[in-house]
């Protein structure tokens, strides 16, 4: 059995991280939940039976020596407790953002050795997206041209009353990092590596440090363009992505989670279908399900460099008016290290 800690016991823990694990009880077993907050974390182990609760990640690496740790804590605190779990010879599971900054992630894979980590990305793993990907590569639908990818969600100013929201040393980022990196994320999977960013972003409404809505145009190497909006103030809310290829678009629209429903299929020609042969909705379940198997043959698992590079580059695109090509961004770059460039007032 592989011994699993969850690490942060707030609302994505209970509601995603547990199901996840119990639909895998029999190969991986919970043994300890670890929050800052004693209360909240033995009302947390006591509601899904964890023998084990602690306060302090480094005594509970010590104590219970897990195989796999749950990363289910605020972002600022990722790259920290990703380290100090991979040193203790623990897998990594971490929740979105891995990290602050591709300084922070790149950390996080230097400290890999026998132990490896992998973030939580789980629109992958819904089957109309691997369906999706296999007909692309195929050719089935021709060559991919055009495509939106838009992250249109709703918070209002009493989303940020929490400490840590709204500002660049805690979250990172707005909504371009914490939301619409999903979205994202599953248009790369989708079309490949990307080239080219150009960006803008403003804080519109919200009384935050970050952006509340960023836009941008993304080239990718096999010459496709797509649209990509990231918003928080959007009374609507809305996932969507449109893939234009020469023979079909499909489209998919969601919120949180897609299933096969979800879909959209229009093709010019009888002859091309849109037929995936299962219906697997997309979930941290289904990822972590893919994720054991990796652990189980020694797979390094994706950390989301790619994704978390056009993130940053869409950043510094937006920041210093200028477009930011795909490898640019080096250890010399303040955007490197930080999202904002080192210019924590950059949107007033």
């Amino acid at each position: 059995m592989i011994r699993t800690a969850i690490v942060g016991t707030g609302g994505i823990a209970g509601i995603c991280h547990v199901p996840a694990l119990r639909a895998q009880a029999h190969r991986a077993v919970i043994v300890a939940a670890v929050d800052v907050d004693a209360a909240r974390a033995e009302a947390f182990a006591a509601e899904h039976g964890i023998p084990a609760v602690h306060t302090d990640l480094r005594t509970m690496l010590e104590e219970q020596q897990p195989d796999l740790v749950h990363l289910c804590t605020p972002p600022f605190l990722h790259a920290e407790q990703a380290v100090a779990c991979l040193e203790s010879q623990a897998w990594v599971w971490c929740e979105k953002p891995v990290a602050l900054s591709l300084a922070e992630l790149d950390r996080i894979r230097a400290a890999e050795g026998p132990a490896l980590a992998g973030a939580v990305f789980q629109h992958r793993y819904g089957s109309g997206a691997r369906y999706l990907r296999d007909q692309i590569a195929a050719g089935t639908l021709g060559r991919p041209l055009v495509a939106q990818c838009v992250t249109a969600w709703y918070r209002d100013d009493a989303y940020y009353d929490v400490p840590w929201r709204g500002t660049w040393d805690s979250e990172g980022g707005g909504p371009t990092l914490g939301h619409g990196i999903h979205q994202m994320d599953l248009m790369l999977e989708v079309l490949g590596e990307w080239a080219e960013v150009r960006a803008m972003a403003g804080r519109l409404e919200r009384d935050v440090q970050t952006e509340d809505v960023s836009a941008a145009l993304v080239r990718f190497d096999n010459g496709a363009i797509a649209t990509v909006l990231n918003s928080v103030l959007s009374p609507r809310e809305e996932s969507y992505l449109r893939f234009d290829l020469t023979d079909a678009t499909v489209e998919l629209r969601h919120l949180y989670g897609y299933s096969n429903a979800d879909w959209t299929f229009t093709t010019r020609s009888s002859g091309v279908k849109w037929e995936p042969p299962d219906d697997l909705p997309s979930s941290h379940t289904a990822q972590f399900a893919a994720f054991l198997d990796g652990y189980d043959a020694g797979i390094r698992p994706d950390l989301g460099r790619s994704t978390m590079e056009l993130v940053t580059a869409l950043y510094k695109a937006a920041i210093t008016g200028r477009p930011v090509r795909r490898g640019g961004i080096d250890a010399a770059d303040p955007f490197y290290s930080s999202l904002n460039g080192g210019h924590p007032e950059v949107f007033r």
